[in-house]
């Protein structure tokens, strides 16, 4: 049971998904760092609604920004849900990656 805004709930409360940290590396895709603690990459290109478009443009693409826990592009013009984006997404692990200097 938990109340949320003055109302109670039977069920037991969903910890609320956020992304701590984006980075956009190359062609759209995203590293994110879940909440969770986990880090996985997202590819833009799936977002293809009329909505994302303007993504299809590097320059815009490339300067997402965190609004809340929430990927946002355009002042906050386009966003994305924590959720899909994890559901979305792949492991990314650097563990064992190899540097070559």
């Amino acid at each position: 049971m938990y109340e949320e805004n003055g109302i109670v709930y039977a069920d037991n409360q969903e910890p609320c998904l956020k992304v701590l940290e984006v980075r956009c590396v190359q062609g759209g895709i995203l590293i994110l760092t879940f909440s969770t603690g986990e880090q996985r990459l997202f590819d833009t290109t799936i977002l293809t609604e009329e909505v994302f478009e303007p993504l299809k443009d590097e320059a815009v693409v490339s300067h997402p920004y965190l609004e809340h826990g929430v990927v946002t592009w355009l002042n906050g013009s386009i966003d994305c849900s924590p959720e899909f984006m994890y559901e979305n997404s792949f492991e990314y692990n650097t563990k064992g990656v190899i540097r070559v200097a």
